[in-house]
Order: structure tokens, then sequence, then C-alpha cells
């Protein structure tokens, strides 16, 4: 069985460095981004499009390729975590939180009992074909399983103490997006209001031992960030940077000079 590296370095202190992954329906990403350097990627079914076959799929690629595959669920749901995490999904992260409660529940569907409710229906696939017993194989994946939670508007700023006090948390990713807009600021992520709120939420999970950390749009906020701590740091997405490289290489071409 393997282990959630991301998750055991962010448990010491490391950054841990990823991406988002939601529009381009091929597995082949997950082996291109591991190649490149990132050490995960979130899987977005909040707002990509993939289906749960392909999630399965960039998952086991994603395993192999030594790419960790965070599955961002589209809402407090169990069947959405608990077939996620049964399609190989290293760790969930869960949307818009504003409620201990809420989370607390949904924290438990991602653990197997004691610790938590998730059903049990792993196979021979999920255990690399090792012959293991169950109490073995229950401890591994409760132990290896990333659990990631979103900050994004003036409530969840507000609730964060309650919120991260939660037990069995081990990041937070930031999302700026939707939090600029909660604070009257869209789009504005260099603004003094986001900064001051990014920064509170940064200092109340190093208190509470929580990961801190935010999905950043561009080069420049990524580095922004990480220099003020944040560990759990996403940057751009699949889409972005096939775009912004392909744009480069066009527009280099267009003004080269023709032959004489």
């Amino acid at each position: 069985m393997r282990t959630n590296s991301v998750k055991q370095a962010l448990a010491h202190g490391r950054v841990q460095i990823g991406t988002a992954f939601g529009q381009l329906r091929s597995p082949e990403i997950a082996r291109l981004l591991a190649a490149a350097g990132f050490e995960w990627a979130f899987v977005d079914t909040e707002h990509g499009g993939f289906d749960l076959e392909t999630v399965q799929d960039i998952c086991r690629v994603s395993t192999l390729a030594g790419l960790a595959p965070i599955v961002r669920v589209a809402d407090l749901q169990y069947p959405l975590v608990a077939r996620a995490l049964d399609c190989g999904a290293q760790g969930i992260i869960f949307p818009r939180i504003e409620d201990a409660a809420a989370l607390e529940r949904a924290v438990s569907w991602t653990k197997f009992p004691p610790a938590g409710v998730r059903g049990y229906g792993l196979t021979q696939v999920h255990v690399g074909y090792e012959a293991l017993p169950f109490e073995q194989i229950i401890d591994h994946f409760n132990a290896n399983t990333l659990v990631v939670l979103q900050i994004e508007s003036q409530r969840g700023l507000d609730a964060r103490e309650e919120i991260l006090s939660v037990p069995g948390i081990d990041a937070v990713m930031i999302g700026p997006a939707d939090l600029s807009i909660s604070l009257g600021v869209p789009g504005q992520f260099e603004h003094p209001r986001m900064i001051e709120a990014m920064e509170a939420i940064r200092d109340t999970c190093l208190a509470k031992g929580v990961a801190p950390g935010t999905q950043t749009r561009s080069l420049a906020l990524g580095r922004f960030w990480k220099a003020r701590g944040m560990r759990f740091l996403g940057c751009s997405s699949e889409t972005t940077m096939l775009f912004e490289k392909a744009s480069e290489v066009a527009a280099a071409l267009h003004s080269a000079p023709d032959a004489a």
C-alpha cells in the first residue's frame, strides 16, 4: 500500500506544491504534472466536468506517477466523498466550509470505523494486490487520507477558530476567488482586506496544528504566499499553464523575423 507523502510532508512542516486539474479529460496530464515537479493536484469535481470514471482513471494514474490526487467534491454529501475515495483519491477537499458541525460530519466520512463512518468497499486494486488483513488496511487508509477544507467566505473567516478545532483536519486551502467576492473586493487578490483575511486564517491554522494553504492564479501570487507561510500551496491549472506557454511560443514565432 502506498504512503501519502503529501500528508506526511505537511505534518512535518514542509511545503507541498500542487495545481488545479479540472478540464482536460486525460490521465496523461497527471503523468505530465508529476514529471514537472508537482506533488499534488486537486481533481475538481466542484467546478470541473469530470464524471466518476474519469476521476477513477486520473486517480489511478496519478498515484502510479507519484502525484497525489486530491478530489474536491461538489458538496458535503457522503456519496460524493465515499465514491471519490473508492476511486483512488488520496484526499478530499471540502468546499465552502462555514460550520464546524457540518465539517465534523464530513470528516467522519473519510475514515473507517472506529475513527469514522466510511463504508468498506476496498478491493485488491486499492491495496496494490497485496494480501492484507482488514485491520491493517483500515489503519493504513485512516492514517493516509488527506483531509482539506476551504474557507471561502466572511462567515467561514469569522468561524475559523471553531472550524479549525475540528479533529482530523490536515490542511486548509483558502479559496481566494469566492473569498474576495465575499469580502467586497472581487478579484482583487492583493487588496489589503484579502491579505489581512488570509493571514488571519494562516495564523489560526498554525495555532491549531493545521497546514495553511491557498490556491493561487499566478506564479507571482504563489511566490507571495509561499514567502508568507502557506504550505499546501496550489498555483494555476492544467489549462492555464498550457494556454500561457502556447501563447508564449506562438507570440515568439510570430514576432521572429521571416527569411530574407
